[in-house]
């Protein structure tokens, strides 16, 4: 990642660290979400729309209705979560070694529906009816969408956080063909099924505070992110 003046971010060690750190719990948490909305939802991805878009394909050949529908409310939500995200991030400007405040903002709007939705799944025990499925798959989707759309915005400081497929083609070419391998993706890419898998146990044994976790690693992402920059200005502010 690289700054603004053309600087490295590993010249601000702490912003760089706290920054990567962030995108690891970010990664984690969309693999929470993704878990809960592929087995205990309607079978879709909240955030891989490539996969999604297959998935309708397939539901349209066979005839499924479910699927079909499953398939839309999820491309629905993930559309309108980046779309909305876009709007507000679009003045944001590449910051480089941090995330700009729009950027901020729609992680924390994030964490609001990842809130919402844990409400709403505990309230029903984890075993939600069709209106409420639907509804929380709409709802998954758009927060993936926010995610998607506000790393996108964050530019150079920021990575994607809800599919990985080319994080692991750059890490094998860059580490295999050039020698010099990023040394978060593996942490990523470990996150990523970390938290898939602590969603599933949870799912399996306390099905219904499965919710909670993502809101919890997306409030922690937002907090890691603006650590360093609240001590900055503290101690610009003391100075």
């Amino acid at each position: 990642m690289s700054d603004r003046r053309g600087g490295r971010a590993d010249e601000h060690p702490e912003r760089g660290t706290a920054l990567h750190l962030a995108l690891v719990l970010l990664v984690a948490a969309s693999g929470a979400v993704e878990a809960i909305s592929f087995t205990a939802l309607e079978h879709v991805f909240a955030g891989v729309m490539t996969s999604n878009l297959a998935l309708l394909g397939m539901a349209i050949g066979r005839g499924q209705a479910t699927g079909v529908t499953a398939a839309v409310l999820a491309l629905t939500g993930f559309a309108l979560g980046a779309a909305v995200t876009a709007r507000l991030t679009r003045r944001s400007g590449d910051a480089g070694t941090c995330w700009p405040a729009p950027v901020m903002f729609s992680l924390a709007g994030e964490a609001v529906v990842l809130v919402a939705g844990a409400v709403i799944w505990a309230a029903v025990g984890g075993t939600p009816g069709q209106t409420a499925r639907d509804a929380l798959q709409f709802g998954a989707a758009a927060t993936m969408g926010v995610q998607s759309a506000a790393m996108v915005a964050a530019g150079r400081a920021a990575s994607p956080t809800t599919y990985l497929t080319g994080t692991l083609a750059t890490y094998i070419v860059r580490g295999v063909g050039a020698g010099r391998p990023d040394r978060w993706a593996p942490a990523q890419l470990t996150a990523l099924m970390v938290g898939a898998g602590i969603s599933m146990l949870l799912l399996r044994e306390a099905r219904g505070w499965a919710g909670v976790l993502p809101a919890v690693l997306v409030v922690c992402a937002i907090l890691t992110a603006a650590a360093p920059m609240i001590r900055m200005r503290r101690s610009s502010d003391g100075g």
